[in-house]
């Protein structure tokens, strides 16, 4: 869903709320998941941060979307 508003290589910050989603599973296990399912979407996370101690459970995930495949630069002989 979140592809809508996307452009290939264009860039996304997510906060994601544990607990608002599911309590009964460790913060961190979910992070994990919503990263997965992220990837699997063509997203391509490039930092993981948790918020704590500021706010618990949470934690802000940046990437990009369909990023272009870098070319390798041959040197000229």
């Amino acid at each position: 869903m979140l592809s809508y508003f996307l452009k290939n290589g264009g860039h996304f910050v997510i906060s994601i709320n544990a607990n608002c989603i599911d309590s009964t599973v460790p913060a961190e296990a979910f992070f994990a998941q919503e990263v997965k399912k992220l990837q699997a979407e063509q997203f391509k996370p490039s930092e993981q941060v948790t918020l704590e101690p500021f706010e618990r459970d949470h934690a802000c995930v940046v990437g990009g979307y369909r990023m272009p495949k870098k070319q390798k630069v041959v040197p000229e002989s």
